[in-house]
């Protein structure tokens, strides 16, 4: 990556989210004839596959971009983006494992770092005006440098895909361009979100094509057999052998996924108020939530774990409407932290046919107890207490029952007209 951070033409500068795709290629030279300004394009490689970031990085520059910046962030996007939506549990409307969502802020992050580094003024990228990636992008770059403008060629400038084709077509860039393409996907290491084509009847059951991480659930291979160790929440073994966060999600997604794991079919309430419907797979994501919430059954007070279950969901809504960077979902990160300072120990889980299924449950730190939770010899659990107990429980319902039946408002227990004896 250059180290040049002025600008000699007196041109000013626009650091472009850069996929290497038809869409972000067209906007290098369609972005500098529309505003005049230089185009430095940024790659961000969270675990999506495909091409070298090498060829990406060369593909920017042969389609007229002034500098090429290229990043290897999979590490970095699975410990510090991946484990903290690991550790909350977080799952938008209580399916979606935010794929997209969590990749965006770290995307963000190395664009501002961009614009930085080579004097840029604004910070495009390739979304539409309907979904929710264009408020993720521009209001995490405001939230780390209030002072950049923001930039969407598709949604601002009139950048249709017909117009990209043809444009692509006329000037020779070295792109493919296809209209055949049935869908809009995103992928990454956490999962992979595929939507748009013949996916927009909801009536209509994804075809077999649609899927690339998962195979079939329905004609499994035997069942797979894996134990998780988790360290304050994060996973650092899988059966026994050390692991990365990214070592963790990549063998998930390798072993899950063979065994049909993590299939999502949703209609998902979006951020700017339609209704889409979305198909996912994130076979690591889901086998590694399912374990590290039973190991909080197992290790988490029931008190904080109840308040934790609304903080989750409150922490999944915020990254999900584009405030990774906000006051509140700081605040919230603080207490989920605390929350996992005894969630360590084994899960034992059981992957096939599309399910993961746990089997056992151990940790140093269980706040399970055999002697109080058997009902053979040995029980250590008072039941003499109990009586007690439920009289002090019972008393404020009682007292409201009471004074219900005094004023003529008690249950009616008279029996149905239909009813005899």
């Amino acid at each position: 990556m250059s180290e040049n951070t002025t600008t000699t033409s007196g041109k000013e500068r626009v650091v472009l989210a850069y996929s290497g795709g038809l869409d972000t290629s067209v906007a290098i030279g369609w972005i500098g004839e529309r505003t005049g300004a230089e185009v430095i394009a940024v790659a961000v490689d969270v675990g999506q596959g495909g091409e070298d970031l090498e060829v990406i990085r060369q593909r920017a520059l042969d389609c007229g971009a002034v500098e090429a910046y290229v990043a290897d962030a999979r590490e970095e996007f699975a410990t510090e983006y991946c484990m903290p939506a690991l550790k909350a549990n977080a799952l938008y409307m209580d399916s979606y494992p935010l794929v997209s969502a969590l990749s965006r802020p770290v995307i963000v992050k190395h664009l501002v770092r961009a614009a930085r580094q080579f004097g840029a003024t604004t910070v495009a990228h390739g979304c539409t005006g309907k979904g929710n990636d264009q408020v993720r992008f521009e209001v995490g770059i405001t939230s780390l440098a209030p002072d950049l403008k923001c930039l969407a060629p598709v949604r601002d400038l009139a950048l249709t895909r017909d117009v990209a084709i043809e444009y692509a077509e006329t000037h020779k860039l070295p792109i493919e361009t296809t209209k055949h393409n049935p869908f809009s996907i995103d992928q990454n290491v956490w999962g992979r979100a595929i939507e748009t084509g013949f996916l927009e009847d909801i009536w209509n059951e994804p075809t077999k094509d649609v899927y690339s991480y998962t195979d079939d659930p329905t004609y499994p291979p035997l069942p797979d057999e894996v134990v998780i160790t988790f360290k304050e929440g994060v996973p650092v073994a899988i059966d026994g052998h050390a692991v990365t966060p990214l070592q963790a999600i990549q063998e998930m997604n390798r072993r899950a996924g063979a065994q049909g794991v993590g299939r999502i079919d949703i209609v998902e309430d979006r951020l700017v108020g339609i209704k889409s419907r979305e198909v996912y797979e994130a076979p690591g994501a889901m086998a590694l939530i399912a374990a590290h919430k039973e190991l909080e059954n197992v290790t988490v007070e029931r008190e904080q774990a109840r308040f934790k279950r609304g903080v989750g969901q409150r922490w999944t809504e915020l990254v999900y409407d584009g405030q990774w960077f906000s006051p509140l979902k700081r605040s919230l990160d603080v207490f989920v932290d605390d929350t996992q300072r005894y969630v360590s120990g084994d899960i034992r889980m059981v992957l096939h046919g599309g399910r993961a299924t746990v089997t056992g449950r151990r940790s140093e730190q269980s706040l399970y107890d055999f002697n109080l939770a058997t009902y053979d010899t040995g029980d250590a659990f008072d039941q003499s207490h109990s009586r007690g107990f439920i009289e002090i429980y019972g008393m404020t319902s009682k007292l409201s029952a009471a004074r219900d039946v005094t004023f003529g408002n008690g249950v009616d227990l008279s029996a149905p007209a239909n009813l005899t004896a």
